[in-house]
């Protein structure tokens, strides 16, 4: 998307308070009229482009016009006054003539009063809060934490068509929430290894070369890290080997509405929406939805003595909490240095008509929002027992077909799982991931809490009216190990985040199998493997949503690193070459979301109710090793079983979990005119780990040898 060239260049100039002015008046390059309130940020019209702003606070407002991303100097001064340019407290301009691509920013005037909670300074050159896009190829952080002038090394927003877009009939998939099987990921990772092969690595474009690939695999979303703006460029600390560490996870939003200008090919010429948006299209076309990770707990700004970007200069005491009794402060709920106000009505605003806006103009099929207990929190920090932002997001028409799920719990220590507000939210189950990472490494004692986890988690969500679908289930995330990593390592190993190894979580509840780190043991070697196929099992057979993360399915390491937020380097990118190196892995993987696909008994939305099915099989039943409800206390159990009951046409499952270290047998129950037939062992080497469809061997005693740390899975015909 490029904007009309031609424009008029000619000294900078302002509108003043009376009537339109004509540009031959005034001697600028656009004339002005006074403009409308909403909606806010840049709206292109055909008589030019709207600009609306909110501040309470402030005195005065300038827009400045740019007619390069890297201007020093803005071609026309717009100032923004009163008595004409303001309705209650937004403030509005209307420049007529101008056309996309034209680069823009703000100086706001007002008190400067830090203990009072305001931080106005016109020498601050700030975004707009709404732009769809922005250039930073100017920017100087340093520049924006200080009290000088930075207009010579600010941002700049650039003024983008919404509506400038041919999306060929697409629209958002709305898959039922029963039938996903997500894949977090990151974009930038996802391509930027030499081994990706794409043309475009690192950017939304690279994930569409690699799209055959996510066919293949199976899953039916991608779930992106952070692609709203975010400051690549911040320098997190030095690591080990005394080189800057970068922000690459993302988790510090600098604009909201805008796709992140370094994933884009072309950001200087505007291209953030086309970009963005062709991936999307290229998404849905394969049958893939798109889940954004979205970050509204706090925002890049940091604390007082961090930059100034757009909240801070527009109104810092609305739009952030800070400290009651001396408001120069932040309170840090986020533990990331400030945390947005976020059930202040214009934060509140900000935040629906950004996710309406994803949905609506961007086609986005869902939201993951992270720490999004703070969401929850009143003006006060308190929780609130209906938040007023949650209650907008979960009843907005608009999002009324997304997918909404949290991160049920935040950095002050607020922990919601089984009890987030609201109804159609569902949760990241931390208990899931805890309950499955123990009993995987062979702690005793878990048969109920496994039970409960594979059977959607009743325990957390079936009193309160909520359903399986609540429960996001994940073993692994980008937060934490690898599933490699989960069976190769006992300890953390984030000496090159540069903080001496004290970052991240100390309890992994991982077990490495024997040897720390790689191993060249082909006995080790092959019970990792196994472990994987197992962790990797119980969670497609689980009720509830699963999740996995990029690279699992290949075996992808970090190298004990349980905290890469900082590493953008071969530590985190995704390794292609892993393809060849661990093709069993990769084929366990696709075959078994394949296999989960068509077991319906297993992606029922809906908890087990004890419906027996025309064969006499109730839709769930728990064994131990022999038939019957295992003993659900035993501090020493390991193993335990299940029977699923097909319905209609559909087959039947049992399913023996043997997380022991001996071998087990278990007694098969009786499914009447069937007989069952061998579809998983973990135990085997593949292709024997996982068969084809209708390839399944007949088991014809009434006992089945589990072999230790492995799953066995039939199905009856």
């Amino acid at each position: 998307m490029s904007r009309t060239t031609g424009k008029i260049k000619s000294r900078s100039g302002a509108a003043g308070p009376q009537s339109d002015q004509v540009a031959s008046q005034s001697g600028a390059p656009y004339a002005t009229g006074p403009g409308r309130p909403h909606p806010l940020g840049a709206t292109v019209h055909p008589g030019g482009v709207n600009f609306a702003f909110f501040s309470q606070h402030a005195t005065g407002l300038e827009l400045l016009l740019f007619d390069e991303h890297d201007d020093p100097e803005p071609v026309q001064r717009i100032a923004l006054y009163p008595e004409r340019n303001k309705t209650f407290h937004f403030w509005h301009v209307d420049v007529k003539g101008l056309k996309p691509g034209m680069h823009y920013a703000l100086r706001v005037d007002g008190p400067w009063a830090p203990h009072d909670g305001h931080r106005f300074n016109r020498n601050k050159v700030l975004l707009d809060p709404y732009a769809k896009g922005n250039t930073n190829n100017l920017w100087d952080r340093v520049a924006a934490c200080g009290a000088d002038d930075n207009l010579a090394t600010s941002m700049r927003s650039t003024v983008l068509d919404t509506a400038d877009y041919d999306w060929e009939g697409d629209a958002p998939l709305n898959r039922p929430m029963s039938e996903t099987v997500i894949y977090e990921m990151h974009v930038g990772g996802f391509t930027r290894h030499p081994s990706s092969g794409v043309d475009h690595p690192g950017t939304f474009a690279g994930v569409v070369e690699k799209i055959p690939y996510l066919q293949s695999l199976g899953v039916t979303a991608v779930e992106l890290l952070p692609v709203f703006e975010y400051d690549e460029t911040e320098i997190i600390r030095m690591g080990a080997d005394g080189k800057p560490l970068f922000n690459y996870w993302g988790y510090s939003t600098v604009s909201f509405f805008a796709p992140h200008r370094a994933y884009c090919r072309s950001p200087e010429e505007g291209t953030h929406l086309t970009e963005f948006r062709d991936m999307v299209k290229a998404l849905h076309k394969a049958g893939i939805e798109v889940l954004l990770d979205v970050v509204f707990n706090h925002s890049n700004e940091g604390n007082h003595q961090g930059p100034t970007i757009n909240f801070k200069g527009l109104d810092n005491s609305i739009y952030y909490h800070t400290v009651q009794n001396d408001r120069q402060y932040y309170m840090d709920y986020s533990g990331c240095g400030n945390t947005l106000n976020c059930n202040h009505p214009i934060a509140e605003k900000m935040i629906v008509e950004c996710l309406e806006y994803w949905v609506r103009e961007m086609h986005v099929d869902g939201f993951r929002f992270d720490e999004g207990s703070i969401l929850a929190r009143g003006q006060d920090g308190a929780p609130m027992a209906y938040p007023p932002v949650i209650w907008d997001i979960e009843l907005s028409e608009t999002l009324a077909d997304s997918k909404i799920i949290a991160e049920a719990w935040d950095a002050a220590g607020l922990y919601q799982i089984g009890y987030f507000p609201g109804f159609r939210w569902a949760e990241w189950n931390g208990k899931y991931r805890d309950d499955i990472r123990r009993f995987l490494r062979g702690e005793g004692g878990l048969v109920g809490a496994i039970a409960n986890r594979i059977g959607g988690s009743s325990d957390l969500y079936e009193s309160s009216g909520h359903l399986p679908i609540n429960s996001i289930n994940f073993i692994n995330c980008h937060d934490g190990f690898t599933l490699n990593d989960t069976v190769s390592y006992n300890e953390k190993h984030n000496l090159e985040n540069g903080e001496g190894n004290n970052d991240g979580v100390d309890d992994n509840m991982s077990w490495n199998c024997g040897v720390e780190g790689p191993s060249d043991d082909p006995g080790v070697e092959a019970l990792r493997e196994r472990q994987i196929k197992n962790a990797f099992t119980m969670l497609m057979l689980s009720r509830g949503v699963p999740m996995i993360v990029a690279g699992d399915e290949v075996r992808r390491t970090q190298g004990g690193n349980n905290n890469a937020y900082c590493q953008d380097n071969p530590i985190s990118w995704f390794d292609w070459s892993l393809q060849a190196k661990y093709p069993g892995v990769l084929r366990f993987f696709s075959q078994l979301i394949a296999f989960r696909k068509r077991m319906s008994a297993v992606h029922t939305p809906r908890f087990f109710t004890g419906t027996a099915n025309s064969r006499g099989l109730k839709d769930l039943v728990w064994h131990g090793t022999t038939l019957g409800p295992p003993v659900w206390d035993d501090p020493n159990g390991h193993a335990v079983a299940f029977t699923l009951a097909g319905f209609g046409d559909d087959p039947d499952m049992h399913v023996m979990l043997n997380m022991h270290w001996d071998s087990l047998d278990y007694e098969l129950p009786a499914v009447p005119g069937r007989r069952w037939h061998l579809a998983v062992d973990t135990n085997a080497p593949s292709p024997g780990d996982i068969v084809e469809a209708g390839q399944e061997r007949p088991i014809t005693a009434a006992t089945h040898r589990v072999t230790g740390r492995s799953i066995v899975v039939l199905i009856s015909r």
